[in-house]
């Protein structure tokens, strides 16, 4: 079993220059997840990665792989990215007039299935997709680039699905993405979050060593429960 926080460092942060040192660097640090942002120039302004990206990354690693789609159309990327070795597909609520058909798609593979609101998006929106998803992912910046403040509003959502989640007993894990530091992940971890997506706080932190820094965010969450 994970012991929470997830801890999911986003690659969109990693030395592309040396992307393979820097998966072996991950496989030994403790992360729980890597978090893979896949952005079309569309839904998002920015390009990212593609499904033969995920798929020699899974040749050098046995981390959970989290695809998250910002793209225009995410079910033709459904098939791809699960024979590329991806884990878990989470498809944002804001452009998917069928995200429950592409949710049971995902699971039908025997993936892990998930929703993503933006900052300005309300928690109603996803009341009737709940009782079908695996995580909810909370971005706490709009999507698109990394290194972005984070929107402390967020919190506030992220409490309101806390008490939905408890009060139907979902088996839902809450994540949240932007902005992520050691400071708004303590906030975010007192809101009621189970998982961290971190980008340059993570990579660009200066203890250096993943491991390390992996350790230093989990320990939060003692910080978070005695406040």
């Amino acid at each position: 079993m994970i012991k929470r926080p997830i801890i999911a460092p986003s690659l969109l942060s990693a030395d592309f220059l040396n992307l393979g040192e820097e998966i072996e660097n991950l496989n030994n640090s403790g992360i729980d997840w890597l978090h893979f942002d896949v952005m079309d120039g569309h839904f998002v302004p920015n390009l990212t990665f593609g499904p033969m990206i995920l798929a020699q990354i899974r040749q050098k690693t046995k981390l959970y792989l989290d695809v998250h789609l910002m793209v225009e159309n995410a079910a033709q990327y459904i098939e791809p990215f699960v024979k590329a070795g991806a884990d878990a597909l989470s498809f944002h609520i804001e452009n998917n007039p069928h995200i429950h058909k592409n949710i049971m798609e995902v699971k039908s593979h025997n993936k892990k299935a998930g929703v993503v609101i933006n900052p300005g998006t309300s928690i109603c929106a996803l009341e009737g997709i709940l009782p079908f998803v695996d995580h909810v992912l909370f971005m706490s910046v709009n999507p698109g680039f990394g290194g972005q403040k984070f929107i402390p509003e967020t919190l506030q959502k992220v409490c309101a699905l806390r008490e939905i989640i408890q009060k139907n007993g979902y088996k839902i894990t809450m994540i949240i993405d932007g902005g992520i530091n050691e400071a708004t992940a303590l906030d975010a971890l007192r809101a009621g979050i189970d998982g961290l997506v971190i980008g340059n706080a993570f990579f660009k932190h200066p203890l250096k060593k993943y491991d390390k820094i992996c350790t230093h965010y989990k320990s939060l969450k003692y910080e978070a429960e005695s406040n």
